[in-house]
């Protein structure tokens, strides 16, 4: 008498939103958001779509969940800092970290304004406005440049290696090509861009995004209460 087939082990497990949000992001780094398909996601989890739509509404549902479940993670170790400046710093280099490593978690934030992920991240921005003494009128405002900074540059960041990297864009080769076009510009209608010209190759993303947070921290404590 021929011996059943053993189920799988994923079929054995319990299946929960918790694995469902694991196994999406498992996929997101491997494969891209395109990557991301119920049909793949069954696949992994050894079960049917049916069973994932039990946890999760739909694509959308599941980008915003894995993209929270890693921004939840970042922030936990980002708090750590003996002043609220650290604290910024913390987080705002994690978070970069993070999105240039997952690209996708850029995308999902960019098209998650107001959702709990992009909401986690202005809460641990803003106890630490408060905490530097920003006026309460101010309070708003100043957390908001922070947040945009931080998504915006390090969005755009993780933009810019992607296509790099689809391209087969070699950075060092592209920044030097683009070092000698703008060295080649009229230097009385671009003078600016020609001076800092020999500067492209060279400069670092991370050390740029780090040198933009410090300027905002420069000028919010400007802002004290006296």
């Amino acid at each position: 008498m021929p011996t059943k087939p053993k189920p799988s082990a994923r079929r054995g497990e319990s299946l929960s939103r918790e694995r469902i949000i694991e196994a999406s992001i498992e996929l997101l780094d491997s494969l891209g958001d395109a990557g991301l398909t119920f049909r793949a996601l069954s696949e992994r989890l050894a079960t049917g779509a049916g069973a994932i739509y039990w946890h999760v509404a739909d694509k959308g549902d599941l980008l915003l969940a894995a993209s929270d479940s890693v921004v939840a993670a970042v922030l936990e170790v980002g708090v750590a800092g003996k002043t609220p400046e650290a604290r910024i710093r913390a987080i705002a280099l994690g978070l970069f970290d993070e999105i240039d490593r997952r690209p996708w978690v850029g995308s999902a934030l960019a098209r998650a304004p107001g959702q709990l992920p992009v909401v986690r991240i202005m809460e641990r921005l803003g106890q630490q406005v408060v905490a530097m003494g920003v006026p309460p009128k101010s309070q708003w405002a100043t957390t908001n440049a922070l947040l945009s900074y931080i998504l915006g540059v390090g969005g755009q960041n993780a933009a810019n290696t992607a296509f790099a990297t689809t391209r087969e864009i070699d950075r060092q080769a592209f920044l030097g090509e683009m070092a000698q076009a703008w060295a080649g510009l009229d230097a009385q209608a671009f003078p600016f861009t020609v001076s800092v010209a020999a500067q492209l190759p060279l400069h670092d993303d991370r050390a740029d995004f780090l040198a933009g947070i410090n300027l905002l921290l420069s000028g919010i404590s400007g802002q004290r209460r006296p």
